[in-house]
């Protein structure tokens, strides 16, 4: 079985009925009952879906309970950046609730969804997290969370690897047809993040589905603890 958080919209849908399409039994998660319902729908009632919010242990714990198979693949998309689409913060209360709510949205969902599930998971097991181009840039505390987040799969994969389960993370740039912006991001904006790739072209759902297809497959046994970035050369590594 392979589980896919996030699995309404975006990235998360896209990896889903990638999954499925390839005869895979999947398993997606979200928060809002209607996409997840679109996308039952979409894979003809083949994809099990179960609304759950990955950074509540109880929510998590039922996941846990609903899982009736070994667990062969775990892609977390769950999270997001709830600055863009809330003011300012306006006093250190505020600013306190908006640290929590992005760390809990992005590392603790991580960590909640791979212990509940890691009794569950087989040898030659994959978990795919995702982090963002954010972590370099510094965006708020959006960044930071994702940072920890491409921090934490090195440490587990380290933790798993004795149980031959391996742990990747893919640290996405701007990709385009998904919620993330929440319909606030400008053309212009979107024509200044095109033009920062060094192949002057967007990313889409489909250039991360490829990526965590491979990373999912038996051909990328050797690869794990690594922060794989997924940008069109926005960003570097050396």
């Amino acid at each position: 079985m392979h589980i896919v958080t996030g699995g309404g919209t975006g990235i998360g849908r896209a990896i889903a009925l990638a999954l499925h399409a390839r005869g895979k039994r999947v398993l997606a998660t979200g928060r809002r009952r209607g996409p997840l319902d679109e996308l039952a729908a979409a894979s003809g009632g083949g994809i099990a879906v179960l609304p759950c919010d990955n950074s509540a242990p109880a929510d998590v714990r039922k996941l846990a309970e609903t899982v009736d198979a070994p667990v062969t693949g775990l892609v977390h998309c769950a999270g997001g950046n709830p600055a863009i689409t809330r003011p300012h913060p306006t006093s250190l209360e505020d600013e306190k609730a908006l640290l929590d709510e992005t760390i809990a949205g992005n590392l603790t969902s991580s960590a909640l969804t791979v212990n509940a599930l890691r009794p569950q998971m087989s040898a030659g097991a994959s978990i795919v997290l995702f982090g963002s181009i954010a972590a370099e840039h510094g965006v708020g505390y959006y960044g930071p969370a994702k940072a920890a987040v491409a921090s934490y799969a090195v440490g587990l994969a380290a933790d798993l690897g004795p149980q031959d389960i391996r742990v990747n993370c893919v640290s996405s740039g701007y990709i385009a047809d998904t919620e993330f912006f929440s319909g606030t991001l400008s053309a212009e904006r979107a024509e200044q993040l095109r033009q920062q790739t060094a192949i002057g072209r967007t990313g889409t759902p489909d250039d991360a589905v490829a990526l965590a297809l491979f990373l999912l497959s038996p051909e990328a046994r050797h690869i794990t603890g690594q922060n794989l970035h997924l940008n069109g050369g926005a960003f570097t590594t050396r």
